[in-house]
């Protein structure tokens, strides 16, 4: 039996007054009430001991061959004087060419990270609407590629950068003029390495050598990639790449290259009708052109603003009607 509804007045005094009671509802009911879940608090990150243990090996390793380099070069100067001196000389070119690497490394790195950057930054003037941010950006982009002679029609960033232009339209205007142009040498550079894949994969008679040679072809066009569009990647610098790519991949929709050229492939019976080599070919192409476009993406120093990005037909599409014709 439940009791009647009652009303209280809160400014009431006397055994009548009913103050509210307050209580803290758990975390199960607020879930249960709203539909959102509760997610655990992480936990803390215990001891990086694989890192501790590689950079203790790796510390182990440089001090062992210093240790063997200064050996021999002291043996060398007890044999005979000479022969020391050549060691020691080859010791100094040695380090000089390591520092060079590394400098080079740090260069490739600190220039996709200043792409990244200008992506970023680009971003962030679209969403809150920076005009001054907008502007900076798209001064940026034309220094970077102020050394190129960009294929361009109508004005340029420099000739309006004293009008009083929209966010959107000055970064439109960058995208247009310098980095659209770049967009179809990149598009170019994917398709000529989906057919390239396709091509040496569905000939070559062992899976070994398809897959030595799927991933030499994607490296050396994530690098013709970088280049194009300003960064010069090293082996760390392709290395990073490489992941913000395969993570770009992740989060927009992983390997699947489109509803409409699934069902082509799939109606075609490419492996059916023509040959299962030819099939893997076609499909080790498609993958080197995904991969390829998120290249293009994560390379861009903008993001894609009023140009269309490329689809998967752009760049591969020829593979199909190729097979089609065999088939």
């Amino acid at each position: 039996m439940t009791s009647r509804p009652r009303a209280f007045r809160l400014d009431a005094t006397g055994p009548a007054a009913v103050a509210p009671l307050v209580t803290e509802e758990p975390a199960d009911a607020i879930e249960a009430a709203d539909g959102t879940p509760v997610l655990p608090a992480p936990s803390r990150r215990g001891v990086p001991w694989t890192s501790i243990l590689l950079g203790a090996l790796g510390s182990l390793a440089s001090l062992g061959i210093g240790l063997a380099i200064e050996r021999l070069i002291a043996d060398l100067f007890a044999a005979a004087p000479w022969l020391g001196w050549v060691a020691l000389g080859l010791a100094v070119l040695a380090v000089l060419s390591l520092l060079a690497i590394v400098g080079r490394e740090l260069r490739g790195v600190w220039r996709e990270r200043r792409i990244e950057a200008l992506r970023s930054e680009a971003a962030d003037a679209l969403a809150s609407r920076d005009h001054e941010g907008a502007k900076r950006v798209a001064g940026r982009v034309a220094d970077l590629y102020a050394a190129r002679e960009v294929r361009t029609i109508g004005p340029r960033v420099a000739d309006v950068a004293d009008e009083i232009l929209d966010a959107e339209d000055r970064l439109a205007l960058a995208e247009r003029t310098l980095v659209a142009p770049l967009d179809e040498d990149a598009k170019r550079i994917v398709a000529a390495a989906a057919r390239r894949v396709a091509g040496v994969t569905a000939l070559s008679p062992r899976a070994i050598v398809d897959v030595a040679f799927v991933v030499w072809a994607a490296a050396a066009m994530l690098g013709r990639i970088a280049r194009l569009y300003g960064g010069r990647p090293g082996l760390l610098g392709g290395l990073r790449l490489a992941r913000a790519a395969v993570n770009h991949l992740a989060v927009t929709g992983g390997v699947a290259v489109g509803d409409s050229l699934l069902q082509q492939a799939l109606g075609l019976g490419l492996a059916a009708r023509v040959s299962a080599k030819l099939g893997e070919g076609v499909l080790n192409g498609l993958m080197t052109a995904r991969f390829g476009l998120a290249a293009i993406e994560v390379c861009r120093p903008l993001p894609y603003i009023r140009e269309e990005p490329p689809r998967i037909g752009d760049v591969a599409g020829e593979l199909f009607s190729r097979a089609d014709k065999e088939a």
